[in-house]
């Protein structure tokens, strides 16, 4: 699983890293808020077709070191 950088653009100019999951759909899983006290840094990462340890995952991996992140689920649909 590796995040694939897609035509979208942030703030700064820099492309918005889009992980997708396994499950093949494009679907919105999740966005995640990161903060890398290193680098002064924020960005906005984008999670599509993730399942849930795949969320997991990508979290952990976002808060390690001197990066913390913020996990935003996308709100169940109601009916």
């Amino acid at each position: 699983m590796n995040p694939d950088e897609f035509m979208t653009i942030s703030s700064d100019g820099s492309g918005i890293d889009v992980w997708e999951g396994a499950s093949g759909t494009r679907d919105l899983s999740a966005v995640i808020l990161t903060v890398d006290l290193h680098k002064r840094d924020t960005e906005i990462k984008i999670l599509l077709g993730c399942t849930e340890d795949e969320i997991q995952n990508i979290l952990m991996f976002h808060n390690q070191n001197d990066m913390r992140s913020l996990l935003i689920r996308k709100p169940k649909e109601q009916t």
